[in-house]
């Protein structure tokens, strides 16, 4: 009967839940994302009278060129749970709700490029631009101080290079060139450590001020980047590692379920 109901009738009758449940999967998670280059869903439930007590067996997504909230890109990104309890009715409806939170294993893949995109989203700028700090406007004779121009290399073990330019509110810019390790604390904050400046290709009269500029730039970076604040709706992610591979920032780790996110 439910098969015929939504068109997903099969001639063996015994995956009508599955099929229609990765139809109304696939529609829901598209949803959650700005842009998305391919989305694919897998939904395990056997056998498919399972769907009518509201039990799936498992729920995977594999996702690629996705971008969240409009200005962050994410080259791939998959989940995967166990058993997961869902409100049968809302499939009925075409949506997808969760009875109860859930957990699932977690795989997300930044390109080089991408994280130098997200550089320029307004959540990132209004935690580099126009600061105000004692630190550094003792630097500019009390002028707020911007870090403009920031670009991301990624090196091998967990190491970026990063330059910059810092805005002291002067007639000249004042270059920056660092390199620092990324690492993950508490599960949900990506940390910023061990900078090592780079003066060489710093004009002499300025090398002072940009290693005092660069440590300034670590340390608000180390801040600044928690999981929380980029969290989809309903959704935290939790991490147990990162790792570069060539132009790549990989994580692993898990997400914390609590419903399905209404929009990305």
């Amino acid at each position: 009967m439910f098969g015929g109901l939504t068109g997903l009738t099969d001639p063996k009758g015994s995956d009508w839940g599955e099929r229609m449940l990765n139809t109304v999967a696939s529609q829901t998670i598209r949803h959650l994302f700005t842009k998305s280059e391919s989305i694919e869903v897998f939904v395990r439930c056997y056998p498919s009278s399972k769907l009518l007590q509201g039990i799936i067996d498992s729920f995977k997504m594999n996702g690629r060129g996705l971008v969240i909230r409009r200005e962050f890109a994410v080259e791939e990104m998959s989940f995967e749970t166990d058993t997961v309890a869902i409100d049968f009715g809302s499939v009925l409806s075409g949506k997808l709700k969760l009875k109860q939170p859930t957990q699932a294993i977690a795989y997300v893949v930044l390109s080089e490029e991408g994280i130098n995109q997200s550089f320029q989203a307004e959540l990132v700028k209004k935690h580099l631009v126009n600061l105000s700090l004692p630190a550094l406007t003792a630097l500019s004779g009390g002028k707020p101080v911007s870090f403009t121009q920031i670009q991301v290399q990624l090196l091998p073990q967990n190491r970026l290079k990063i330059l910059a330019k810092a805005d002291l509110n002067t007639s000249e810019l004042v270059p920056l060139n660092m390199t620092v390790t990324v690492g993950v604390e508490k599960r949900r904050r990506i940390s910023f450590q061990n900078p090592e400046v780079e003066l060489e290709q710093i004009p002499p009269t300025q090398q002072e001020i940009s290693k005092t500029l660069c440590l300034a730039l670590t340390e608000i970076l180390d801040n600044m980047v928690d999981l929380d604040r980029f969290d989809l709706d309903g959704v935290k992610m939790r991490l147990n590692r990162l790792e570069t591979e060539g132009k790549r920032l990989i994580f692993s780790g898990y997400a914390e379920i609590e419903r399905i996110p209404r929009t990305g």
